[in-house]
């Protein structure tokens, strides 16, 4: 896969384990997001028990790094996603900030209207960088497959990304009006792994 003839978002590639979800940039590499199947790949937990800092865990692009930083710092919910395999595939992570934001931008599920803080949206790691969506508002994903009620959908609801806001809280994305905010690590919230691969410019 290169960045010339990516698959259109929400396609099913069976080869990489999961769902086509946009281009990420992780230093000088760009990367694949590739969202793992519902069924198999999403469920609901803390982020961590305890208000512990976990400092490696607060990048924003960098999924792995965050993933496993988490795990070794004793979250349920990072050993959980570290120990999927889904079509034979076992380095699932939970997205770092930058690419849950893709999953809204990119596979919104409902028709609600984009809402939020100014910055909601503004993603600097993806590619082409994503603005607030103040300027480009959000539709409803065309991925038909990612559409409330379908087998794929994310759920109108609060998702935990990977990255560290403070050694209270960390990032969240709220699926139904798209706004990127913090709560507190031992809050019940969904989760849907991930996995990144490497394509070429």
């Amino acid at each position: 896969m290169n960045l010339n003839n990516t698959p259109s978002i929400g396609t099913h590639l069976p080869e990489h384990g999961g769902h086509f979800g946009g281009v990420i940039r992780h230093g000088a590499a760009l990367l694949a997001v590739i969202w793992a199947p519902k069924a198999e790949g999403e469920t609901k937990g803390a982020w961590l028990p305890t208000y512990t800092d976990v400092p490696a865990a607060r990048i924003t692009f960098d999924s792995v790094t965050n993933t496993l930083a988490m795990a070794e710092a004793g979250s349920e919910l990072a050993k959980w996603a570290t120990g999927l395999t889904i079509g034979g595939f076992t380095d699932w992570v939970l997205p770092a900030r930058d690419v849950l934001e893709l999953a809204y931008r990119h596979l919104k599920p409902t028709t609600e209207e984009t809402g939020g803080y100014f910055r909601d949206g503004d993603n600097p790691s993806s590619v082409p960088a994503g603005f607030p969506y103040a300027i480009q508002p959000v539709l409803q994903t065309t991925a038909e497959a990612f559409q409330a009620g379908n087998a794929e959908a994310f759920e109108d609801s609060l998702y935990w990304s990977s990255t560290q806001y403070s050694d209270v809280n960390a990032w969240y994305l709220n699926f139904c009006y798209g706004s990127q905010d913090y709560g507190g690590k031992s809050a019940e919230l969904r989760a849907r792994a991930v996995r990144l691969i490497q394509i070429d410019a």
